[in-house]
């Protein structure tokens, strides 16, 4: 009876689980096309600021988040049969999602340093066809790091199959699921030390050196100049609240696999390994509500679509009627 009851526990925590990331996932998609279509059709010539263009490609990232990394979630969760290197390699995707948005944060927060530190040339050092470079190496790397994997660092034997290796932490497993493929030293070591923590490290140092010299040069600046720097100083602090809610939500996943690494299976229940999942994909469906509160330019082009939508709506409905009233006639 006792089994039966934590099996019943096991099967509601899964079913809660994917509930909650179906509703994630229609969150990031819809917020995120709609940070999109805001960013190209409502800021005039928006590709010429750099800061949009980044803020894009995370859109961008955190939109592929909610159509591809929640539902491989809950598919590598033991609930498909798929070969062992089909599962590496789906595994390797949701790792690139995830480094594409790292990257993007720091091209956003190296930007916000140029265009602070290097006020005269930083139009002719951020040319708009830099910036369209930039982005594209952000996601190149994004692709080579995250499928690193694929490159031998995984739990998979010579002959291809799961790993029976004990220094992954984990019963080995012939279903596919994302710690049987990916390696816990990768994740821990080379994911989280090395792609992760490092750029998060990068990018607070950039932020408070951006903060530190808003401040002192807000102290001895006219009113004019002034105006301009708080301006500055508001999106900057948008900015960092977007990298502040992106490592509050992915750095307790990591820290439940280094749990996992030096403890084993038991150190970390699944419900809570399943919280800390939602929350990582959480951050993605957060970040269109952080622009739409936080940035003036992006909530005036909101408005100007919900607008424009709803005079769409009205006009279709109006038509409707009128065609009713004929049709009754």
């Amino acid at each position: 009876q006792g089994a039966n009851s934590t099996s019943m526990m096991a099967d509601w925590a899964w079913v809660t689980y994917t509930v909650l990331e179906v509703l994630i996932a229609v969150a990031c998609c819809l917020g995120n096309v709609l940070v999109v279509c805001a960013v190209a059709v409502g800021i005039h010539d928006c590709f010429r600021e750099p800061t949009f263009c980044f803020l894009v490609s995370l859109a961008v990232a955190d939109f592929l988040v909610g159509a591809a990394a929640v539902p491989l979630a809950v598919l590598l969760d033991g609930w498909v049969n798929l070969t062992s290197h089909q599962c590496l390699f789906l595994s390797c995707v949701i790792l690139v999602l995830t480094e594409a948005s790292v990257l993007s944060l720091l091209a956003i927060a190296i930007d916000r340093y140029l265009r602070l530190h290097m006020p005269f040339r930083y139009k002719a050092i951020v040319t708009q066809r830099r910036t369209l470079l930039a982005m594209s190496i952000c996601w190149i790397l994004s692709f080579l790091l995250g499928f690193t994997p694929l490159l031998g660092w995984h739990n998979l034997s010579a002959a291809g199959h799961y790993s029976t290796n004990t220094s992954s932490t984990l019963p080995s497993s012939s279903q596919c699921t994302f710690l049987s493929v990916i390696s816990l030293p990768f994740m821990v070591y080379f994911n989280f030390l090395g792609c992760i923590m490092a750029p998060l490290l990068v990018m607070t140092l950039l932020y408070i050196i951006i903060f530190w010299s808003l401040h002192k040069r807000l102290k001895n600046s006219c009113p004019q100049a002034q105006a301009l720097l708080l301006r500055e100083k508001k999106l900057a602090c948008s900015l960092a609240l977007v990298l502040t809610l992106f490592a509050f939500c992915w750095i307790p996943l990591h820290l439940m696999n280094c749990l996992l690494f030096l403890w084993g299976p038991q150190a970390v229940t699944q419900g809570t390994l399943y919280t800390g999942i939602l929350l990582s994909h959480a951050n993605s469906a957060v970040n269109p509500v952080v622009y739409a509160c936080r940035i003036p330019k992006i909530q005036k082009a909101y408005c100007q679509i919900w607008k424009h939508l709803a005079l769409k709506l009205n006009c279709f409905t109006r038509n409707e009627s009128i065609q009713q009233a004929i049709t009754s006639d």
